[in-house]
């Protein structure tokens, strides 16, 4: 299985569905007032984390999600239907970033946690929510919002109560075989590891930890050389470390310490995480190597082990040593910083254009310019004097006025057309 931690996808919610102007047409009932619905809230678009999936993987595939529209309100006051909302499963530990603002806006680290990204618009109202004691017969509505449009960086930091670390072939995968149920790819060549493998090792209560089994870092990873660099991240949110170390290597010492250089450059945070130093391989050297490196190896750390994966000699111990210290120390508290986001809610689209096509033409554009026009009738006196009204109130006319329009000049804004007169938009 191919591994993706970190994709960028597009989320659009749905449109609200525009209100109706009607009125009822029934027998016997004179003079029917307005009827015209309201119309149907688009769907919102949510992020949910979901304990079965371990990669972004899907996201290679399709990176955009749109939710659907909201119904147009309907005639004999009939509401449109609102949408479904639209839910986006992600793996546990996915971290949500706003390509916009650079803001981290969620921190999914728990099954089934979920964050709205983009809120569908609100349904536009029909023409019987205007009705007043002194307007019995409004002959407008309302256009519905529009839909956010958005894009995200998702970013996996997978969540795992121990790391195994160490060079390129030091035997982590062979350890997390035999340890638990996970069958990571196994040879005898370095860089085997191409993704972080996650295994359950079961402690003798019952309950278990997961431990992942990181890509070998070299020197150099924390600047991008080789793969470690890559999946660096997910050794942050790790309880502790198990450092494995080749022992049949002619530097265990060096290796040991140039990785842990690199986690230094990483971060503080990981460079003063708990170890527990492993030297496996003990299979293939001999009693007195084994002495000279526990005796080196005292003076870099409290817990050493020395194993033989292959083998299975004192892996046990050191399964039950780990399951002991997952008990002993707490999960590390994340240092993520989620920021408020606005971005999910802001439906605003009032921002407008206006261009000076001709000598005596103008073309305004704009989103709530353009979905006024959409639900207004230019055959209607009525529908048309609101439309007006809205743009004068919007600081449409007062552009227009400092771009040198005159009385005459059109103005055209959607499918609309209308001549530009002075006094009747300033009185």
């Amino acid at each position: 299985m191919q591994f993706l931690d970190k994709t960028k996808i597009r989320v659009i919610s749905g449109r609200g569905g525009n209100g109706m102007v009607a009125w009822r047409r029934e027998k016997y009932v004179d003079k029917g007032g307005p009827a015209g619905g309201d119309g149907g809230r688009g769907g919102d678009v949510y992020l949910i984390a979901d304990e079965n999936m371990s990669t972004l993987m899907d996201f290679k595939y399709k990176s955009v999600f749109k939710a659907d529209s909201g119904e147009n309100g309907g005639i004999k006051n009939c509401h449109g239907h609102g949408a479904k909302d639209l839910f986006i499963k992600v793996p546990i530990g996915t971290v949500v970033k706003d390509v916009k603002t650079g803001n981290i806006i969620a921190d999914l680290i728990s099954n089934e946690q979920k964050v709205m990204v983009a809120k569908g618009g609100r349904g536009g109202r029909g023409n019987a929510r205007f009705a007043t004691a002194q307007k019995r017969a409004p002959q407008f509505c309302e256009p519905g919002e529009p839909p956010i449009e958005r894009e995200l960086i998702l970013e996996l930091k997978l969540i795992a109560d121990v790391g195994l670390l160490g060079m390129p072939n030091a035997g982590k995968s062979t350890f997390i075989s035999r340890v638990s149920s996970a069958k990571p790819k196994i040879a005898d060549y370095p860089f085997t590891t191409l993704v972080p493998n996650l295994g359950v090792v079961h402690k003798p209560s019952g309950d278990g930890f997961v431990v992942a089994d990181i890509p070998g870092l070299i020197e150099g990873a924390s600047e991008g050389v080789g793969l470690g660099h890559d999946f660096l991240r997910h050794v942050e949110r790790c309880r502790f470390l198990v450092h494995m170390v080749d022992a049949t290597e002619n530097d265990p010492v060096g290796n040991y310490e140039k990785i842990n250089r690199e986690l230094a450059k990483h971060s503080e945070k990981l460079s003063n995480l708990y170890q527990i130093i492993a030297l496996n391989k003990i299979d293939a050297i001999s009693e007195e190597r084994k002495n000279e490196l526990y005796e080196l190896f005292r003076t870099k750390g409290e817990n050493i082990f020395l194993i033989s994966a292959v083998t299975g000699e004192n892996v046990e111990s050191l399964k039950l040593f780990m399951g002991k210290k997952v008990e002993e120390i707490e999960k590390p508290v994340s240092e993520i910083v989620v920021e408020e986001d606005l971005g999910a809610t802001d439906n605003d689209d009032s921002a407008f254009e206006i261009s000076k096509v001709a000598k005596d033409t103008f073309v305004i554009v704009g989103g709530k310019i353009g979905r006024l026009s959409q639900v207004t009738d230019e055959r209607n006196p009525e529908q048309v004097i609101r439309f007006q009204n809205i743009l004068t109130g919007m600081g449409v006319f007062e552009k227009l006025k400092s771009m040198g329009v005159k009385d005459g000049d059109t103005i055209i804004v959607g499918h609309l057309e209308f001549a530009y007169y002075a006094d009747e938009f300033f009185g």
